[in-house]
């Protein structure tokens, strides 16, 4: 058996692919929208790929089962319950997939979404304890799903969470203790709250090690799995939607272009949104007014999803020579609509200097004595509930997770100076970025998040 593990670090995103190398026969589970790495391994190993299968409808990337399909005439394998804009082959329960020796049985695991399936390995079709488990979202290592995205319309979260228990605690802890665990999603992913960095465990670990799959009631499942959880990013409906959906292929070719200073001014001028994934000091020293800030090293995608509508044209200033990163980035969460890019950005803001300002960024002195002052700011705190409940947060801060932010706009006040904070300095960059944008004038954030602000032994409450 042939079993390879890709991982994603900026969506915390796993996808698999698992062959039988007497046959060449091979299947990918839940792929990400760029497909060339599955098609280069399986072309170098000489595989088929035959079948393309997703977990479930996942809600922060956009899947690659229809480029892969388009590149391979493979079927393309979802739950039962999913209804789909393309032609699907409906796995039920207690159904497998021959690839020769190596089989694939079908286990029906709902409850992070109705459709959710996980998929059962094993390497020979005897084998009494399979291989492994790749459980989707339905189980993750130290968590579980979260039941309560709004990426299931028509179905609520405690209806969600008695299918999830059901999943969790009867069929996957119905599994023998050796059954290796391969989940969708690491550490960082808004499906779940508590998400191990490990990539891979084991059925006996959970039942020993994971909160969600101690035995418990019904009810007191659905109260622990749900509580707790943070803002899901705006873009996940849109990405939900969009792998129903007999969407365009993505085609690394066909990318976005270089575009003159010229280009871009008119673009911009007609009002495309700027995004801007410098560094937050460099994009402090000086950016275009009204520039999104989301910094190319970290949780781009997700952050870009989180703070930018899915239907604006974009225009991206990007480090230099990750221009096309970030536009592959961008196309992973289905915002295709990126207008072009500056090859140079140093060259354009010099050539474009009558509309570049800098961002204030401030000290947590700084920040201490204007609270002190006359007319002292509003302290907006963009972290997650579980950060302030570990960490503590500033007494009288206003609480608006980042993923909240774009929603809640009505709830800041434009009359006031705003100071910004996150844990470290970069989620405030673009949660500021964001709120210039959309035209707050007197908006800072703090250098060094929380972390600096509570070394002054202020008063934190915790």
């Amino acid at each position: 058996m042939f079993f390879a593990q890709y991982y994603l670090d900026c969506l915390s995103q796993a996808s698999y692919m698992i062959a039988d190398e007497s046959t060449g026969r091979a299947v990918v589970v839940d792929p990400r929208r760029d497909v060339s790495e599955y098609l280069a391994d399986a072309e170098a190993r000489g595989f088929t790929v035959v079948g393309v299968i997703n977990t479930h409808f996942h809600a922060d990337f956009v899947a690659g089962h229809l480029e892969v399909a388009a590149e391979t005439g493979a079927w393309i394998g979802y739950g039962r319950r999913a209804a789909t804009e393309y032609p699907v082959r409906h796995l039920a329960d207690g159904e497998t997939v021959s690839l020769g020796d190596v089989t694939l049985e079908i286990m029906e695991t709902p409850g992070h979404t109705p459709e959710s399936i996980s998929v059962l390995v094993r390497e020979r079709r005897e084998d009494a304890v399979p291989y492994g488990v790749l459980t989707g979202d339905a189980l993750f290592i130290g968590d579980v799903g979260r039941p309560d995205l709004l990426a299931s319309v028509g179905v609520t979260a405690d209806e969600l969470g008695a299918m999830l228990y059901d999943s969790v605690q009867n069929k996957l802890m119905g599994l023998p203790d050796e059954v290796r665990v391969f989940p969708a999603h690491g550490a960082g992913s808004a499906c779940g709250k508590n998400l191990s960095t490990e990539k891979q465990s084991t059925i006996g670990e959970q039942r020993a090690t994971n909160y969600a799959c101690a035995p418990m009631s019904e009810a007191d499942f659905v109260d622990i799995v749900t509580a707790g959880q943070s803002a899901a990013p705006g873009y996940f409906v849109h990405d939900a939607i969009l792998n129903r959906k007999d969407r365009a292929l993505f085609d690394p070719a066909a990318a976005p272009r270089p575009l003159t200073v010229e280009d871009f001014i008119d673009l911009r001028v007609s009002g495309a949104v700027v995004v801007d994934a410098r560094d937050p000091q460099e994009f402090a020293a000086g950016h275009l007014r009204g520039a999104v800030n989301v910094p190319a090293d970290g949780r781009f995608a997700e952050q870009a999803g989180t703070v930018l509508p899915a239907d604006a044209d974009l225009l991206v200033l990007a480090p230099q020579n990750r221009e096309e990163e970030i536009v592959t980035r961008l196309a992973r969460i289905g915002f295709d609509r990126v207008a072009g890019y500056l090859r140079s950005p140093d060259d354009a803001l010099t050539v474009l200097a009558d509309e570049v300002t800098p961002a204030d960024r401030l000290t947590a002195a700084q920040v201490r004595a204007a609270l002190e002052g006359d007319n002292p700011p509003v302290v907006i705190d963009v972290r997650n509930c579980g950060e302030r409940t570990e960490h503590g947060f500033v007494e009288g801060a206003l609480h608006i997770a980042l993923g909240e932010l774009p929603r809640r706009l009505d709830e800041i006040p434009r009359d006031r100076p705003l100071v910004l904070h996150c844990a470290g300095g970069h989620r405030s960059s673009i949660a500021a970025s964001l709120l210039r944008h959309h035209g707050f004038t007197d908006v800072s954030d703090i250098l060094g998040g929380h972390a600096a602000w509570a070394l002054l032994n202020t008063p934190v409450t915790a």
